[in-house]
């Protein structure tokens, strides 16, 4: 048996409900999902268009608020924090890549990669933002703006600005969706490496089995449940 100590649970949510607002009325978007995630483990988060995956995203984010049910991250319980602690926490805590890539337009790639080290009042702010553009092969493309960089390249960027303060946990959502295969690839290998790097603690949705597999766990999630929860399928390496 191994002596390893377990490592605690950065997620933990029982009861997960979410209920958003539509013109027709309420849509239950999720509807008691329980999952903890202990620190360090890279988590696929599969399941059909509409599932209710981006959700508990957003809920995992605190850029929204669940409507029942209980939901720690990174010790602090989500509930109970105010916008302002919110926005805190997702500077301290979270990284987010989205498949829009979500860079400011009127801001280089430089300036775009240091927002989170300036909100948090770091002086060497954009020291560690051309060191993290480095990192994904873009410190030739440190004054470009989002408009003057390939799909492939803003997405280099809005990985670097999602690692750079070296947060807790990332969160993707479909990084690959707006990239072709090939490009897509080149990303992915590098978000898995930063991770390795970090040790950071990973949630990727993905509709691309290889991707799920490269997590060392799948979760799978329709009708806002989780009807799966197993370690990835792993081809043997000899």
């Amino acid at each position: 048996m191994s002596d390893a100590p377990l490592q605690p649970n950065l997620i933990e949510a029982s009861g997960l409900v979410f209920t958003a607002t539509a013109i027709s009325g309420p849509v239950n978007v999720l509807r008691g999902v329980d999952l903890a995630v202990s620190a360090g483990e890279a988590v696929g988060i599969v399941g059909p268009s509409g599932s209710g995956k981006t959700s508990l995203l957003m809920l995992l984010a605190g850029l929204e608020r669940p409507t029942a049910g209980r939901l720690r991250v990174a010790g602090r319980d989500l509930a109970a924090l105010d916008e302002d602690a919110l926005a805190r926490f997702r500077r301290d805590e979270v990284g987010i890549v989205f498949q829009a890539f979500h860079l400011v337009p009127t801001m280089t790639a430089l300036e775009n990669v240091a927002i989170p080290l300036e909100f948090a009042g770091r002086r060497d702010a954009f020291d560690r933002a051309e060191a993290a553009l480095k990192e994904v092969g873009l410190g030739h493309r440190l004054t470009h703006y989002p408009g003057q960089l390939s799909g492939g390249e803003q997405q280099r960027a809005a990985l670097a600005r999602a690692v750079v303060a070296e947060p807790r946990l990332i969160l993707a959502d479909e990084p690959t969706g707006n990239l072709d295969r090939a490009t897509g690839a080149a990303v992915m290998d590098l978000l898995f490496g930063l991770r390795a790097l970090l040790g950071t603690t990973l949630l990727l949705i993905t509709h691309d089995p290889a991707l799920a597999e490269r997590c060392g766990r799948q979760v799978r999630i329709e009708d806002g449940r989780i009807v799966s929860d197993t370690p990835a399928m792993r081809m043997a390496a000899e």
